[in-house]
């Protein structure tokens, strides 16, 4: 078969799909260091005409850099990949940010993205029950927290300081009979909230305290070391943030961020989350080792814009409600 000139040239200057972007990509995280390089490298596989810069801190204060650079009118970031929605969805009612319409969602669970696609969840950390092995009873569900068993033996990281776990309060606020009744009978019980999930950590498996409330792969993880705990993921459901990722507005090279953005929601972007330890948003990749099958862990729903609404109001529900 003779193929002219003109169309061999024509086909040798179509860009690939590995170089269809390229240039400067800045991205503004809170991953820890090491999974922060880790998806930057893998990126850069996929993409080798991009090279990204990266600035990792925790989320208040990565919002705090880009606030300040936007009042100086000289925003750096062209994609942010942050640990919640709520400060996503403060992002999006400022028109902050950018939606990427053609994401393909179709192996995710709708209600835990944007309907709008202005931002993208990329992994799902719970919150359950890890429990000291010396613990007087095995929990199944968060009421048994406030049982008389558990008595002055609960830790729980401190909404009032947390945004992760302001969103887990508010989640089960929302899902669980009762309401707000729930943290007082927590707060009677004798459970105290203070730090964060380190510090839930250090106190269940020094036993200090025999449970508490504590993201899924801290504890995991450090059961696989040898520490004398377990995780439990509730029968009643878990809360979860969603590391989301986003396009800023004002991206300087917005081709560049929406093959990010790519990258993380495909198959291969959510198995480095895997490979990461961490549960995937992607309904096709299973779990890591460790984790029970993703149809036995209830996630439960909530309302990220009306969190955002009532941020303050919440705290003050909870420091009432725990009498702190």
């Amino acid at each position: 078969m003779r193929v002219s000139f003109a169309v061999l040239a024509a086909v040798l200057l179509l860009p690939s799909a590995a170089s269809a972007a390229e240039g400067r990509l800045v991205l503004y995280t809170s991953q820890p260091n090491t999974d922060a390089q880790q998806t930057v490298d893998a990126f850069t596989a996929k993409n080798p005409g991009i090279k990204v810069e990266w600035v990792r801190d925790g989320t208040p204060k990565v919002i705090a850099k880009l606030r300040a650079e936007i009042e100086a009118g000289r925003p750096q970031a062209d994609v942010l990949l942050i640990a919640d929605a709520v400060t996503m969805e403060g992002l999006k009612a400022e028109g902050r940010l950018m939606a990427h319409p053609k994401a393909d969602l179709s192996a995710y669970d709708p209600a835990i993205m944007d309907k709008d696609r202005f931002w993208f969840a990329t992994k799902l950390i719970t919150t359950g029950i890890v429990h000291n092995t010396k613990a007087p009873f095995v929990p199944k569900t968060w009421r048994d927290l406030a049982a008389p068993a558990a008595k002055g033996l609960v830790a729980m990281p401190s909404p009032l300081t947390s945004g992760a776990a302001l969103i887990h309060a508010v989640t089960l606020v929302e899902n669980l009979e009762g309401g707000w009744s729930y943290f007082k009978a927590l707060g009677a019980n004798g459970a105290r909230a203070t730090g964060g999930n380190g510090d839930v950590l250090k106190a269940v498996a020094g036993g200090d305290k025999l449970f508490g409330m504590i993201v899924d792969f801290m504890a995991i993880r450090e059961k696989a070391k040898g520490a004398p705990i377990d995780f439990v993921f509730p029968a009643d459901g878990v809360s979860a943030v969603t590391e989301p990722v986003a396009i800023l507005k004002t991206a300087q090279n917005p081709e560049a961020a929406r093959a990010f953005v790519d990258f993380l929601l495909s198959k291969d972007g959510q198995e480095l989350e895997v490979r990461q330890g961490y549960v995937p948003a992607r309904n096709d990749v299973a779990l890591p080792s460790g984790y029970p099958a993703r149809t036995a862990i209830k996630v439960l729903s909530y309302d990220a814009r009306r969190a955002l609404v009532e941020e303050a109001a919440n705290k003050e529900k909870f420091a009432e409600a725990m009498a702190q």
